[in-house]
């Protein structure tokens, strides 16, 4: 069976020009991403969290609709 699973992350340039993405997946377990670029990093985050996910399952997941301004 395929799930598709949205986790939010985070990426920046650490001092060494090295772009790192990170996501949590559930509480107490992350995954992080390198590369040269962001969507390298982010295709490398993208490799590690399909790896916990088979590890740990897919995690709970909730769905809130809200009124932005």
């Amino acid at each position: 069976m395929k799930n598709e699973v949205t986790v939010p992350y985070t990426i920046e340039q650490d001092e060494d020009g090295v772009w790192c993405a990170h996501a949590l997946l559930r509480h107490g377990v992350g995954a992080n991403g390198e590369g040269d670029t962001p969507e390298a990093a982010v295709e490398d985050l993208r490799e590690a969290l399909a790896g916990l996910i088979k590890a740990f399952g897919v995690p709970n997941l909730i769905t809130v609709t809200v009124e932005s301004p």
